[in-house]
């Protein structure tokens, strides 16, 4: 059970919303309420607004004591930046939810055909689970997956992360066209392969989000040490068919390795998830997870059907590299503005090897040094500064980024999350320089804009708040919605600080009163103490368990804590 704990103790949520159907733009995607229940298809500027995070670092800010800027310059972590392979990552999503929901109209009497069937195999499955996986041929489809490929901190799990919380992650229906149609629709699902690879943890990581989700317990039904891996995939089909799940993510895909189960084992076992379960599957892994599907062709087809995407870090001399430093160095919070000259642009780049995770880290710790550094009065980050916080700060990279440096195969071997070429795959990743120009400029657009501002705000605040860890009756949409709701009401122009102060005050009032509602009604009686009820229960020569009861210190289970 250690297994399952750490594949699911950072369960991803979103927002839960009533269904509100709109008319597709395709005619395919008509008459299928879990389609028309989706926000519209996006565009290449719903996803620049809704992606990108930008940290809110003041004048104010970079004017005070150095204490504060410490911690001020800890918001940098929170920085994302849209690229152009977040679109394309975008747009393989955005179609394999939509139709994964084809096969899976809740209108179609085949589909309701296929939910009574999996109703009929989970009821037997004691007597005749041996023929599970033979009776399943019957309600197989041809869902879609996609498999996301890339060394370690380049970026996958940030940014699939992203654009699932785009899409809100329940919808509940009620009615359809004017009939009803009351049904619970999970959009999307995203667990962790547990770090021993077992399959059958994975079924349980799969029943436990589910649980996480809408308090069921499935995990406890379906996921007890006898069930068999195979009586747990029937019940995750018809888990699958009944919430109409859009896509599953399973993240650390290459932990599969380290199962005890042969490999033929484990990649069937990957296929079946998409053509059983029949709902589409984004894999997201390391290099190693090149290896689960090296030598067989089948099932590298089938984790690929809707494209494997291959996430290479940036390279050095591209518009896509010059935008990102360019956005980070605009979170500089030093006394004085360091330039970005081409020796410090060479030395970035050579400390990060264009890695997204190592160069914002890097970011942070080089003005940390600058900011603390006696000699460095004027707080300059330089050549100098960069390589010698590379040196001290992230000593424990710098084997696995002097292989990454120097291109040496031999030594990159040794650390195969960041080997992108595993099977002398040749990649050449061709920027869409329009693209960036766009981002480019949309991105400068919307920082003038007023909705930019307030949702800029909205996000830092939020982040913040949450931060304080002090709210415990509340979730991350609860203060969400609370700090939308201030920021729409109030001046754009209205200090932060005063924000944060009402935010505050009202999560606090929130908290309590969800608190209240939450605590079980106990009823208030007024009791003699105990030693005297005793005494005069004797002087009447009666029991004092009756004279207890009667009082109510002894209480009937039934009436007090289940009324």
């Amino acid at each position: 059970m250690k297994s399952l704990k750490k594949a699911t103790n950072t369960v991803l949520k979103g927002d839960l919303e009533d269904a509100n159907y709109i008319k597709q733009a395709l005619s395919e995607y008509n008459n299928n309420p879990f389609i028309e229940a989706l926000p519209p298809i996006f565009n290449e500027d719903d996803v620049l607004e809704r992606f990108m995070v930008t940290p809110r670092i003041t004048e104010q800010d970079k004017l005070s004591e150095r204490n504060i800027r410490y911690h001020v310059l800890k918001r940098v972590k929170n920085f994302i930046q849209p690229l152009p392979i977040h679109f394309e990552v975008e747009r393989r999503l955005s179609t394999l939810i939509r139709r994964g929901y084809l096969a899976r109209n809740p209108l179609d009497k085949s589909f309701l055909e296929r939910i009574r069937v999996l109703h009929q195999l989970r009821e037997d499955e004691d007597e005749a689970h041996k023929y599970i996986d033979e009776r399943l041929n019957y309600i197989r489809s041809t869902a879609d997956s996609l498999s996301i490929i890339g060394i370690s901190g380049i970026g996958k799990t940030t940014a699939i992360e992203r654009l699932l919380l785009m899409y809100s992650q329940v919808i509940k229906h009620e009615t359809y066209e004017g009939q009803p149609f009351n049904r619970t629709q999970i959009v999307w699902l995203k667990i962790d392969c547990p770090y021993d690879g077992s399959l059958s943890t994975l079924c349980k990581s799969f029943f436990k989000a589910i649980d996480d989700l809408l308090g069921t317990r499935y995990l406890e039904k379906y996921g007890y040490l006898s069930r068999v891996t195979s009586t747990m995939l029937l019940h995750m089909t018809s888990l699958a068919s009944m919430y109409g799940i859009g896509v599953l993510v399973i993240d650390e895909i290459q932990h599969l390795l380290y199962s005890k189960n042969d490999q033929e084992e484990m990649l069937n076992f990957i296929v079946t998830l998409s053509n059983t379960v029949g709902i589409p599957t984004v894999l997201i892994g390391t290099s190693k997870a090149q290896k689960l599907f090296k030598g067989n062709f089948r099932q590298a087809r089938r984790a690929a059907s809707e494209g494997s995407i291959i996430w290479d870090r940036m390279a050095e001399d591209s518009e896509e590299w010059d935008f990102f430093l360019e956005t980070l160095w605009e979170l500089e919070c030093l006394i004085t503005r360091s330039e970005i000259t081409d020796e410090v642009k060479k030395t970035f780049y050579d400390e990060c090897q264009g890695i997204t995770s190592v160069a914002v880290c890097l970011f942070i710790l080089a003005q940390e040094r600058a900011m603390f550094d006696d000699d460095n009065v004027n707080e300059i980050i330089d050549s100098k500064v960069l390589k010698k916080t590379a040196k001290e700060d992230m000593q424990i990279i710098q084997p696995m980024m002097k292989a990454i440096r120097t291109n040496n195969l031999k030594d990159m071997m040794k650390y195969e999350d960041i080997m992108i070429n595993l099977d002398e795959l040749m990649i050449n990743h061709k920027h869409d320089t329009v693209l960036e120009g766009k981002i480019r400029k949309g991105f400068a657009e919307r920082q003038n804009t007023l909705d930019y501002k307030r949702r800029d705000m909205t996000e830092n605040l939020s982040v913040e708040i949450s931060a304080l860890g002090i709210f415990d009756s509340l979730n991350v949409n609860d203060i969400r919605t609370l700090i939308t709701k201030i920021v729409e009401n109030n001046p754009i122009n209205m200090e932060f600080n005063l924000l944060k102060t009402d935010a505050i005050q009202q999560a606090i009032t929130l908290n309590q009163q969800k608190k209240m509602k939450k605590e079980p009604r106990v009823k208030k009686l007024q009791l003699l103490p105990l030693l005297a009820l005793r005494t005069k229960a004797l002087e009447k020569k009666n029991h004092p368990y009756e004279a207890l009861q009667r009082a109510g210190y002894i209480k009937n289970p039934l009436n007090e804590f289940y009324s």
